[in-house]
């Protein structure tokens, strides 16, 4: 039998192609909050903070950056609202146009900013002088597609404007280097296999300026010494936006972002990839034509969104998003998961 990339660590009981959504545990996870819950219920310890600064310090990793430049916390639009916030009334922030809610809306809400968007494609030409800051997903939640980071990248520092990336339909499989921009954000629930209440936050060496709004105790330097009170110190380092934890959240995220480690983003990116080019050659044999996104595990196909119900009742688990059926792929994937798919479409083509 084929296995997945990921061999014993998962074992699911249907053909599970949505982690765009939101992304299957591996088993040491499960293993590891089924243990912090028990221990919780039966009045022991465990190791919940621990568990945050190991995960931080995997992340850092992942994302190539000295564990002291990441904030743990639970949400792209707590972050994305923090960076808004430390904006000049006035400032012009450049988006992709329908890029995800939760990183654009922070900055609209704002009322005195200017939001601008742009074709993802078009998104660098469309840097401009006096351009604040580029917002932008490396890879897109409706469609999989990619944004040119590193023109964005090159047009930005040409203008001096700021860059933000969110990550979140991207870390785990596109490897990306958060030192190349000042800001990056991800959640944990998706391709990074963690439970939600999980995300991270990338800053500069120097903070980026911005203002610890939300800090509470575990943003001190000594967090059991910040209990009551002002804070007397704010941590020296990118601890000071951390969010209150979810620490069962944790728990299990250590094991899943080990495991992403462990195997290596390149190997899940070719893993992914292929599976998804699989997909796309499928596709084209019945007569389907997916939106572009080269590279992407992701796949979304015009016109099919209505049949995710029809593929969930056969046990075959996709995503409706604006109208597209979209798919996507992982290291618990197999081979045997897009035929599946595509045997399923084969039928509902032919009786269409």
């Amino acid at each position: 039998m084929e296995k997945s990339l990921a061999g014993a660590e998962f074992a699911p009981q249907t053909t599970y192609l949505n982690t765009a959504s939101s992304g299957l545990f591996p088993a040491r996870s499960v293993t590891a909050l089924r243990t912090a819950v028990e221990d919780a219920a039966a009045g022991k310890t465990y190791e919940g903070f621990e568990s945050v600064e190991l995960s931080r310090a995997c992340y850092a990793r992942l994302a190539g950056v000295p564990v002291r430049r990441v904030a743990a916390g639970a949400s792209v639009a707590v972050y994305a609202g923090l960076i808004a916030a430390s904006l000049p009334s006035g400032s012009e922030v450049l988006v992709a146009e329908n890029d995800f809610s939760s990183l654009v809306n922070p900055f609209v809400v704002r009322g005195d900013l200017t939001v601008r968007s742009a074709p993802l494609e078009r998104l660098a030409d469309e840097v401009r002088p006096g351009t604040s800051l580029v917002a932008v997903s490396a890879a897109q939640s409706a469609d999989g597609r990619i944004a040119d980071l590193q023109a964005v990248r090159a047009a930005a520092r040409a203008h001096e404007a700021r860059t933000l990336i969110d990550a979140s339909q991207s870390a785990g499989w596109l490897p990306l280097s958060a030192d190349d921009f000042d800001f990056t954000v991800a959640v944990g629930f998706k391709w990074l296999m963690c439970p939600r209440g999980v995300t991270f936050l990338t800053v500069p060496e120097d903070l980026g300026s911005l203002t610890p709004l939300f800090a509470g105790w575990v943003a001190g330097e000594e967090p059991w010494d910040s209990c009551y009170g002002p804070v007397r110190q704010l941590a020296d380092s990118a601890r000071r936006f951390d969010e209150s934890p979810s620490l069962f959240s944790y728990v299990a995220a250590r094991h899943s972002l080990a495991l992403v480690e462990e195997l290596g983003t390149e190997s899940i990116h070719a893993h992914d990839t292929a599976l998804a080019d699989r997909f796309r050659d499928g596709l084209a044999g019945l007569g389907y034509e997916p939106l572009g996104a080269p590279g992407s595990p992701i796949v979304a196909v015009p016109g099919l969104g209505h049949a995710a119900g029809r593929l969930a009742e056969a046990e075959v688990h996709v995503s409706d998003r604006a109208g597209n059926l979209r798919a996507a792929f992982h290291l618990y994937n197999t081979a045997a998961d897009v035929d599946r798919l595509l045997g399923e479409l084969s039928g509902l083509h032919e009786r269409a």
